[in-house]
C-alpha cells in the first residue's frame, strides 16, 4: 500500500473518530436519564480498560513505577475533564456540550506558554478571542436584563481545562514512554477514581439500570467504540497525518454533536446560537492550522 493511501485511510479514520465521539454527545445525553454520570463513567472506562488491556497483554509486562505514577496523573487529569463535561451535559443541550468541550484546543498553546517558555503565534491569541465571542452567543441568556449562563455551559467550559492539562501531559509522557500503556493505565484510573467519587455523587449502585438493554447497549458503544476505539483511530492518525490536518478532522467532532442531537435528540438552535457555533468552529480551525494544511510543526 503507497503512502498516500495509507495517509487517505488514516484520515478517513480521523474523521470517523470525530464522527463516534460526536454520537457519543447524543448517547451520554440520552444515558443521563438511565443512570448517573459518574457511574457512567466508571463503566465506560471499565470496559475499555479491560478490551484494551487483553488487546496488548503481552506488553502489559513492561509496566514500572514510572508507567503506574504517569498513568495515574493522566487518569487523573482525564477523571476530571469527563466528569466536568458529562455532568454539564446533563444540564445543558447536547450540542451546546460538544461545541463548548472544542475549547480546550485554544487553551493546549495558552497553557504551553509558561510551561514551556514558548509564546503562541498572534492567530492563536485571535482565535481565542473569536472563541470568547463565540461562546457568549451560543451559551450566554438575557433573562431579565442580566447576562448569564446556565450550569451546565459552564460546567462543560471547566472540563476543557482538564483536557488541555491531559494533553500537554500526554505529550510530555510519550517521549520515553509507550502511548498503549499509558492508554491503558490512564483508563484504568479514571475508572477506578469514576467507581470511588460514584456512590458519593450518584447514590447507591443503579441495579435498575444496568438490567436495561437500552443502557448496557449505550454503556458498550461508549467503552468500546467512542473511548477504546476512538482514541487509536486518533494515535494512528497522528503518525499517518500532517497535524494540522489531523487538528481540522477532529474539530468536526463539534460539528457531529450538534447535527445528531438535532436529527435525534431533536434539539433546537436559534440563529445566534448557531452563529456562535460557527465562530466557535472557526477559532478552533484557526488556532490549530492557520488555515494551512501544508505539514507544518506545533504552536
Amino acid at each position: 500500500m503507497t503512502g498516500k493511501r495509507i495517509s487517505f485511510f488514516a484520515a478517513c479514520g480521523l474523521l470517523l473518530a470525530s464522527c463516534i465521539w460526536g454520537f457519543a454527545f447524543v448517547i451520554v445525553k440520552d444515558s443521563l436519564d438511565y443512570i448517573g454520570a459518574i457511574y457512567m463513567m466508571a463503566f465506560r472506562f471499565s470496559i475499555a480498560t479491560v478490551a484494551l488491556a487483553l488487546l496488548f497483554a503481552k506488553q502489559l509486562k513492561l509496566l514500572n513505577s514510572a508507567y503506574w505514577k504517569n498513568g495515574a496523573m493522566l487518569g487523573a487529569f482525564l477523571f476530571f475533564a469527563y466528569a466536568f463535561q458529562t455532568v454539564g451535559c446533563k444540564y445543558t443541550t447536547a450540542g451546546k456540550n460538544a461545541f463548548l468541550t472544542t475549547m480546550y484546543v485554544m487553551l493546549v498553546p495558552l497553557f504551553s506558554w509558561p510551561l514551556y517558555k514558548k509564546r503562541p503565534k498572534w492567530y492563536v491569541f485571535t482565535a481565542a478571542a473569536i472563541s470568547i465571542l463565540g461562546i457568549g452567543l451560543l451559551a450566554l441568556s438575557n433573562d431579565d436584563g442580566i447576562l448569564s449562563m446556565n450550569k451546565g455551559d459552564a460546567l462543560t467550559l471547566v472540563c476543557g481545562v482538564f483536557y488541555a492539562a491531559h494533553i500537554l501531559y500526554m505529550e510530555k509522557c510519550n517521549v520515553d514512554q509507550s502511548p498503549i500503556l499509558l492508554t491503558v493505565l490512564q483508563f484504568f484510573f479514571a475508572a477506578i477514581f469514576s467507581w470511588i467519587v460514584a456512590p458519593f455523587f450518584d447514590g447507591a449502585f443503579p441495579f435498575a439500570a444496568v438490567k436495561n438493554s437500552r443502557v448496557i447497549v449505550s454503556m458498550l458503544y461508549l467503552g468500546l467504540l467512542s473511548t477504546m476505539v476512538a482514541f487509536a483511530l486518533q494515535n494512528v492518525g497522528l503518525k499517518y497525518v500532517q497535524s494540522s490536518l489531523v487538528a481540522l478532522l477532529l474539530s468536526f467532532e463539534s460539528v457531529f454533536g450538534v447535527l445528531f442531537s438535532t436529527l435525534l435528540l431533536h434539539e433546537r438552535l436559534t440563529v445566534r446560537m448557531i452563529v456562535g457555533c460557527v465562530f466557535i468552529f472557526f477559532a478552533v480551525v484557526l488556532a490549530q492550522t492557520k488555515f494551512d494544511l501544508r505539514k507544518r510543526g506545533h504552536v
